[in-house]
């Protein structure tokens, strides 16, 4: 079951929206500047991967797509983790998982500023894949769990075919397109923003990343309401006290009913 946001459908839309952006850019920099690997479009490494074990193959592509893949596991596992504690209360779920996110790509941006994650192949390179993949799988976690449609913010492949074959020339309904294509240019906003600001300043682009996920995160935050408590499958809701107070008389004695 999707965990409800705390926001209304248009704000929530355009948060994921901007995460989108976020995947845009950190996958464009991992590519461009890391070493032709993904950190968050993990199909794209397992094909990597793939090509790696070949004989004859690149063994740096294999370890890339290793650390890629690894990082981006254990982020979901985490998103997992911590929507199972703290999705029955949507708003500060969102806010810790957000926050995390922030502060990951906050370190690795640091290290690129140091020069640690400038060269393909070295210890600092694997690192910032690392780091990057977890913080991707942990949007990607949280994502899952907030089950808005056509709106993953990370895979545009159903989307593309449901843009298509959901259409009114698919003989489809036509629902979404906006969503749908929304999500598309969002993506691709993101990858043209972030392989532009790489050739002017490679230390651009994950700041900006951070900053666009931090403001998501204060966007849910200070939400105006706060989502009914609705948890993920298999966790057990909190129960509301005031659902079973006894009633009292005006006296204030326990009321028998009679």
């Amino acid at each position: 079951m999707a965990v409800p946001s705390p926001l209304d459908t248009r704000p929530t839309v355009a948060a994921l929206l901007a995460l989108t952006v976020v995947t845009g850019l950190v996958d464009a920099f991992s590519y461009l500047h890391l070493g032709h690997v993904f950190v968050a479009f993990m199909t794209g490494n397992v094909i990597f991967l793939g090509a790696g074990l070949r004989p004859g193959g690149a063994h740096l592509l294999v370890a890339a797509s290793v650390t890629g893949l690894s990082g981006f596991l254990l982020g979901s596992l985490t998103g997992g983790r911590i929507a199972a504690r703290l999705s029955h209360r949507p708003r500060p779920w969102l806010v810790v998982a957000l926050a995390t996110e922030t502060a990951v790509l906050g370190l690795v941006a640091v290290l690129t500023v140091g020069g640690k994650a400038a060269e393909p192949g070295g210890h600092g390179a694997y690192a910032s894949i690392a780091l990057l993949a977890l913080a991707a799988g942990l949007q990607n976690s949280t994502v899952r769990h907030l089950g808005v449609p056509d709106l993953n913010t990370s895979v545009l492949t159903l989307t593309l075919a449901g843009l298509t074959a959901d259409s009114t020339l698919g003989g489809g309904p036509g629902a979404r397109p906006a969503r749908r294509l929304g999500s598309i240019a969002a993506m691709l906003a993101g990858a043209a923003l972030g392989a532009t600001l790489l050739a002017l300043s490679p230390t651009a682009v994950l700041p900006l990343a951070a900053t666009l996920t931090a403001t998501v995160a204060t966007t849910f935050a200070l939400s105006g309401h706060r989502a009914r408590d609705v948890p993920v499958p298999g966790h057990a809701p909190v129960p509301d006290r005031r659902l079973h107070r006894r009633p009292v008389t005006p006296s204030g004695r326990p009321w028998s009913g009679r």
